[in-house]
């Protein structure tokens, strides 16, 4: 059998459609590249997202943030002095974008000015935190982006 360039054309076009073909298969059957929404109710949480950009822009527009830091039992999240601590409810999502099994949600009424998330639930990385809270009849929301080590005394928003 005599090579000439168009068996060569016709076994690098095979080859490449061979490869392809390898990672489309990998890709869509192995778990490890499986990715899911962020929430099983998607459509069900784009209809309340209205109400999510005022809760938002009420936090924003408050004078004193949410403060995060950390703390040696775990996550601390500081409310706005401004408030009476004993009218805040609301509920802490922290929500780990590599592993759906580890997020988790908080539900609280405050006693104190602060809630502190126990360090048994987090998991070294990153994390998104949500933080919806009501304080006389106000929805407030707050977001971040976060990494969380244990062995670290920054701030998780600076690690």
């Amino acid at each position: 059998m005599k090579f000439n360039w168009g068996t060569g054309i016709v076994i690098a076009i095979i080859g490449f459609m061979s490869f392809i073909l390898y990672f489309v298969i990998t890709m869509s059957t192995d778990n490890t590249y499986s990715y899911d929404l962020v929430t099983d109710k998607y459509y069900q949480a784009e209809l309340d997202y209205q109400q999510e950009i005022n809760a938002e822009q009420n936090a924003n527009a408050l004078t004193e943030k949410i403060q995060i830091e950390k703390h040696k039992n775990g996550l601390k999240v500081n409310f706005p002095s401004a408030f009476n601590s004993k009218e805040i409810t609301g509920k802490v999502f922290l929500y780990r974008p590599s592993n759906k099994q580890l997020d988790f949600e908080i539900p609280f009424s405050m006693s104190k000015s602060y809630l502190l998330v126990p360090e048994q639930r987090l998991v070294d990385g990153r994390w998104n935190i949500k933080v919806i809270w009501k304080h006389k009849n106000t929805h407030y929301l707050f977001k971040d982006e976060l990494v969380y080590a244990t062995n670290s005394n920054k701030k998780p928003a600076e690690i």
